[in-house]
């Protein structure tokens, strides 16, 4: 047993807009340092925000997608979801949302209709999540997972419980399809205490304190919204919650193949960016209905 060391740990960065729905902080992207988070690609968090009721959907237009997949996990309010597949939903806390753009996608994100209409508290987190060369071109694929089709791991002691949204928690498999193997713990520990974690040798691995605060291997405290990366070595991360905490652990196996990617594609080279670019300018990414 190795522990797995902090890297670092840094606090989120101030809120951008995305669309007039979405204030989101990037805690993470590929173009910085990609190869310390493969295979995922990008993390925006949208902290807890207060919407007044409108007559019409905040949100973000249609809009393209090639070469990864986007991982949407609500915690507060309400998400619908549409794109040029036919397919169509809504999320609600506790609900992941996990989309294959793959070969291309046009999709559009906007409060619900409920939310709309009563306004509300939005809180969620999206990854961008890459996916091997073999299979950037395969066909488009949505999962839409309910919260109570997401498998729970109770922790001992009484110290709460972890949501296996994908990968493998304590031979729990988890509920989403991926490409490449990968780990999205979703921890929700409802009292102090200390709880262990077994970190796969090789994959890269990091966290994020959606709430509350956790001491990391008897070491450093990572408080709310901070982001940890953690070393390349060691199987094992051992927290310890101050009470109510939400944390979201992250680990996969590094894809190790080139990046080329710009706005909402990302390809392995230039030449298939600018083919992305060409079929999207082209209409071969389907029609929103």
């Amino acid at each position: 047993m190795t522990i797995r060391q902090i890297n670092h740990i840094y606090s989120a960065p101030n809120s951008h807009w995305v669309g007039n729905g979405f204030p989101v902080s990037t805690l993470f992207s590929y173009q910085e340092n990609g190869e310390k988070h493969s295979p995922f690609l990008l993390m925006d968090y949208a902290e807890p925000t207060l919407f007044k009721p409108v007559t019409n959907a905040r949100g973000v237009g249609a809009h393209p997608h090639r070469g990864f997949e986007t991982v949407t996990i609500a915690y507060q309010g309400e998400v619908s979801h549409h794109d040029s597949k036919g397919h169509a939903g809504t999320i609600v806390a506790g609900d992941v949302q996990w989309m294959t753009a793959a070969s291309g996608i046009l999709h559009k994100e906007y409060h619900s209709e409920k939310m709309t209409k009563e306004g509300g508290v939005l809180e969620m987190v999206q990854l961008w999540v890459n996916l091997p060369t073999a299979y950037k071109m395969t066909q488009p694929r949505y999962q839409a997972l309910k919260a109570e089709d997401i498998p729970h791991v109770e922790l001992p002691d009484g110290q709460g419980y972890v949501r296996v949204i994908a990968g493998d928690y304590a031979n729990t498999q988890g509920a989403a399809m991926t490409y490449s193997p990968l780990n999205v713990w979703d921890l929700h520990l409802n009292r102090a205490g200390v709880s262990h974690y077994n970190i796969p040798e090789g994959h890269n691995a990091m966290l994020f304190v959606v709430k509350g605060a956790v001491h990391i291997n008897d070491s450093e405290i990572a408080r709310q919204h901070d982001m940890v990366v953690l070393d390349n070595h060691g199987d094992t991360l051992t927290l310890e919650s101050m009470g109510d905490t939400l944390v979201l652990i992250l680990t996969g196996e590094p894809i190790n193949e080139p990046i080329a990617g710009q706005g909402p594609f990302v390809m392995n080279t230039q030449e298939e960016l600018q083919q992305a670019f060409d079929d999207y300018d082209n209409g071969r990414f389907g029609v929103m209905n």
